[in-house]
């Protein structure tokens, strides 16, 4: 018995030291091997990185640094770096020789710190004694351009592959694509308008394209520019709406962004008229109308089902509440069939207009961006004066159809100047003959009815990241301008790489309940404020029968009527509240079951697994 047992303990730690090593042996040798069972397949290469390795046609070298001694107190960077080193690992065996992988551990006052100093990277303090540790990547070509990225943040984990993918691309193909900026809102910064700093956008575009600032007015377009973005074209002379017709019928790409209400606009009232709003809308109206589509001035998007929400404050004080004039979209509204849309989860827009092909127009309208059925067309200018997200949502009358936000707009059109002649500028507003003008042509241009789209607002956050301040993406929409811009100049392989990861992962049943229970609440809202009016209207009707008009004692019966209305206003307010504790007893409950299958159901059902493989194993040894 004793010898039976010193065997079996001897076995159980010569089990247990197997299983040790086994471990570390694993750890030690298969770091590049994985199964990847995420949603979005975060861990796992994508199609578009393995085109552009395999596309390699010089060697591309890679340092990276990272001070694994000095992050031991750092346990978030630290497992962090080891994923950043294995993926990097992946990277270097997919690129049939063409990626040569450096790992640097930049001890203090090394040369290798001065190295990661000397390429851009940004040390982080890790003790009292200014010790600083690096975690970045800096990479070289044959011609020694250089492209860094000065730190890892974890909080960007979902864009590691594209961040260093995008790298490898700038360095393989160190020619960048011209993109010219046409527009009147302060993209590039306007002391004059209070805005110091370009707009987010402009620095995400600058890190894959050369990006010139146009104005707002153009005579001529140069013909080194691969793609022109528009952004909301107002007013335009015919000297520049000509150089824009042109471009187009030449063959030149496109992005255009226009806004029937664009917020970002600051132009001041007039001073002859200042109780008149400014004019904050933009169009092409004569280019769109040859083409047969119309961005109409005076309707903007609403949609109950993409409301994003605001704070508001009513009589019960403030509150969050659904604006449906600002709507964030996700995959359900994409074009998941195109290139610019096809990998993005999340859009926000605001006060966005319509696009609406006219009948008989020549050209192939592909939607892009749209709205649900539940959305309604809303008034502009009612928009502009009222100011309480709540009557919107009190006069929300779905219309059932999807309204278009944003298209591809492609075909053979007409030029808008059949006279072959334009206003030259430059020569003091003379008419010239133009000789490179063309009468029809090919146009390939993407169109969207909204410039806030592209404001800091609704896609960026601004995080402090160890004393560096730099933007947060909350949504997709600086990814949608780039793949636009990308797919417009011919480069696919970098759209498949953006926003795999999620930016919102909403909880939806607890939303639906959550919508569900708002409603009932306006619905009842809406019969209290009706049996309000209707009371005030009885009373006021029994004052004007009163035969002392100067009298303001209350007869018995105006007296009876107050206080029924009373009863049926305070039993009104009852079943508010009711169904206000009624919303959130759902949403408790619901949590109580997840935090139910997610602590107790799963341990159990493995306890249970192993009690029944137990007595199985033990019948069978009977």
């Amino acid at each position: 018995m004793i010898k039976n047992k010193v065997i079996s303990g001897t076995g159980l730690f010569l089990a247990a030291c197997l299983f040790v090593g086994t471990i570390i042996l694993a750890n030690a040798t298969l770091t590049k091997w994985r199964i990847d069972l995420t949603e979005n397949r975060l861990f796992t290469l994508s199609q578009g990185t393995l085109n552009i390795l395999a596309s390699l046609d010089e060697p591309v070298t890679l340092d990276f640094y990272f001070s694994q001694k000095e992050m031991i107190g750092y346990p978030l960077l630290m497992n962090y770096g080891v994923r950043v080193r294995d993926i990097l690992y992946e990277y270097v065996a997919h690129a049939d020789g063409k990626l040569v992988l450096n790992i640097i551990d930049p001890e203090t006052f090394s040369e290798e710190e001065d190295q990661a100093v000397a390429s851009g990277l940004q040390g982080i303090a890790v003790d009292a004694a200014g010790d600083r540790a690096y975690f970045g990547l800096a990479g070289t070509n044959s011609t020694d351009d250089e492209k860094v990225i000065p730190f890892f943040q974890s909080g960007k984990e979902s864009a590691l592959e594209y961040d260093i993918t995008k790298l490898i691309y700038k360095l393989a193909h160190p020619e960048q694509k011209v993109v010219g900026v046409l527009g009147q809102l302060p993209l590039f910064g306007d002391q004059n308008q209070g805005v110091k700093e370009p707009w987010t956008i402009i620095s995400a575009m600058k890190d894959f394209f050369e990006v010139r600032d146009l104005g707002s007015k153009v005579d001529v377009i140069d013909q080194d520019i691969d793609v022109l973005m528009v952004v909301h074209p107002k007013d335009l002379d015919d000297a520049t709406l000509y150089a824009l017709d042109q471009y187009f019928l030449h063959g030149g790409k496109a992005l255009i962004f226009v806004d029937p209400l664009a917020q970002q606009d600051q132009t001041p009232p007039d001073p002859d008229k200042p109780s008149v709003m400014p004019n904050l809308d933009s169009d092409l109206k004569r280019l769109l109308d040859v083409w047969g589509v119309e961005v109409t001035n005076e309707k903007i998007a609403g949609d109950i089902n993409l409301a994003m929400r605001v704070q508001s404050s009513d009589v019960r004080g403030p509150r969050e509440i659904d604006y449906i004039a600002w709507m964030g979209l996700n995959e359900g509204n994409f074009n998941q069939d195109d290139f610019s849309t096809s990998e993005l989860n999340l859009i926000n827009m605001g006060t966005a207009g319509i696009i609406n092909s006219k009948e008989g127009a020549g050209i192939t309208v592909i939607p892009l961006l749209q709205t649900t059925e539940q959305s309604m067309q809303l008034d502009r200018d009612w928009l502009v004066v009222q100011r309480d997200p709540t009557i919107f949502l009190e006069n929300f009358k779905p219309e059932g159809r999807k309204l278009l936000l944003a298209a591809r707009l492609q075909g053979h059109v007409r030029t808008a100047f059949p006279e072959g002649k334009h206003i030259d500028v430059s020569a003091g507003d003379t008419v010239r003959e133009d000789p490179d003008f063309i009468r029809e042509g090919d146009i390939h241009v993407i169109l969207v009815a909204d410039t806030d789209i592209l404001s800091d607002l609704f896609w960026v956050r601004k995080q402090d990241n160890f004393g560096v301040t730099m933007p947060q993406p909350i949504a997709n929409n600086g990814d949608f301008v780039i793949n636009s811009i990308d797919n417009l100049s011919g480069n696919n392989d970098l759209i498949s790489l953006r926003s795999r990861g999620k930016y919102a992962r909403p909880f939806e049943l607890v939303e639906a309940i959550r919508k569900e229970a708002e409603t009932k609440f306006r619905e009842r809202e809406q019969e209290l404020q009706a049996t309000l009016k209707e009371t005030e209207e009885k009373i006021q009707k029994l004052q004007q029968e009163q035969e002392d008009k100067s009298t303001y004692i209350l007869s018995a019966e105006q007296q009876m009527e107050i206080a029924k209305f009373s009863q049926e206003r305070l039993k009104t307010r009852k079943e508010l509240r009711a169904v206000q504790h009624e919303l959130q007893k759902n949403i408790e409950r619901l949590g109580s079951q997840l935090r139910f299958i997610n602590i107790g159901l799963i341990p159990l059902l493995i306890i249970m697994l192993a009690l029944v493989s137990g007595i199985y194993h033990a019948h069978r040894r009977l």
